[in-house]
């Protein structure tokens, strides 16, 4: 199991105040405090360039990060130019290297995969652009600094999810379905996991069947793999650790050919319509809600520093660090709090902006809407 060597926010909530307004939709306006504390002329206006790395692996990168950064980035005075590698690593370097010939002044990097963005990030510290990788960390780059999610605790939070779902059954049987291998990220999710989960593997509380990471995150493999496993363990199962949204919903499409789905629990990540959804159906058990506005906030008041080469400023918002254990080097941080979601506070996503009901409160879920309270706006 890889080390993360991560050192968690002293006070998330203070740092959350000081990042942003609470909720994934709340109005940001023109920027923030009063006229003493706005950018000086040398941010205003400056280029930041952001990659984001799919459409395929979750809903999240256009549906909320893209439209999230680009007003938090604007409510600095910057010019965002956001785009998005669609999967494709070719493509993601291609888009950094016209970034930095048109001389973005920042560039913010959700990467495919480490490899790509520790590449680009040579690029750009070559040209002097400074880097801030955003949701996941490049192990082996040069990244300045790194915005995300506590995510061993993402891991953890599912892992406790798929333990409560299943209660006090003894032996109850589970399939693991991962992220890829080539994401830290997925790795922090699984180590998180582990934390709660292998303990219960090496008492008998819990028997693990199998456990794979899905190159890409590739929701169609994920699914493959699962029916493999499933058929495998003669059609039996009781829980499975889904790593997010995307894969959970593989999953349970699985399940409902086999007569299996709302029996089994399901975990997931992302808090997706989709994915919210399944919960209220009681299809899928649980997910984690990462208010993305926060973590867009976040990147946008470092880039907002960097642009204007205040550094001072910037170290003050990274008050946590992680290890690259590739490189060996602790990354100035700022890591936020995720939120575990069931059924029954399928609200507070909607409370905080996170989704609209009417992206939930479907024909097939409206009783449920009804039922939690939750209501259109």
């Amino acid at each position: 199991m890889r080390s993360t060597g991560v050192a968690l926010l002293a006070a998330g909530a203070g740092l959350m105040l000081a990042l942003t307004a609470c909720g994934a939709n709340s109005s940001s306006g023109g920027g923030g405090g009063g006229g003493a504390s706005s950018p000086p002329p040398a941010a205003a206006g400056a280029k930041v360039g952001v990659i984001l790395p799919d459409t395929s692996t979750s809903a999240r990168y256009e549906g909320f990060d893209r439209p999230l950064l680009d007003k938090a980035l604007r409510a600095e005075g910057l010019d965002p130019d956001i785009q998005n590698a669609q999967g494709d690593v070719q493509k993601f370097s291609t888009l950094a290297d016209g970034m930095i010939t048109n001389g973005v002044k920042v560039l913010i990097l959700d990467a495919p995969n480490t490899d790509v963005g520790a590449a680009v990030e040579k690029k750009a510290q070559a040209a002097g652009i400074p880097t801030i990788d955003y949701d996941r960390l490049n192990l082996g780059g040069s990244a300045d600094y790194y915005v995300s999610f506590d995510n061993t605790r993402v891991g953890a939070l599912q892992g406790q999810g798929l333990a409560q779902g299943l209660g006090s059954k003894q032996g109850a049987q589970v399939i693991e379905i991962e992220g890829a291998a080539t994401d830290n990220n997925a790795t922090l999710f699984y180590n998180g996991q582990q934390s709660v989960l292998k303990p219960k593997y090496d008492s008998g509380a819990l028997k693990l069947v199998a456990s794979q990471r899905i190159p890409n995150w590739d929701n169609q493999q994920g699914g493959i793999t699962f029916e493999q496993f499933l058929t495998g363990n003669g059609g039996k199962v009781d829980g499975v650790v889904a790593a997010n949204d995307g894969l959970a919903g593989a999953v349970i499409t699985v399940l409902k050919k086999t007569g299996l789905s709302g029996k089994a629990i399901v975990t997931g990540q992302d808090a997706t319509p989709d994915g919210l959804q399944a919960i209220l159906r009681g299809e899928q058990y649980m997910t984690v809600f990462k208010p993305i506005a926060d973590e867009a906030n976040g990147a946008a008041k470092l880039a907002g520093a960097l642009a204007k080469g205040d550094k001072a400023g910037a170290d003050a918002l990274a008050t946590a660090t992680t290890q690259d254990t590739k490189n060996n080097r602790a990354v100035k941080s700022v890591l936020l709090t995720p939120i575990l979601i069931t059924k029954d506070n399928v609200k507070q996503v909607v409370d905080q902006g996170g989704v609209k009901a009417s992206d939930i409160c479907v024909a097939d879920t409206q009783a449920a809407c009804d039922q939690l309270g939750i209501k259109q706006q």
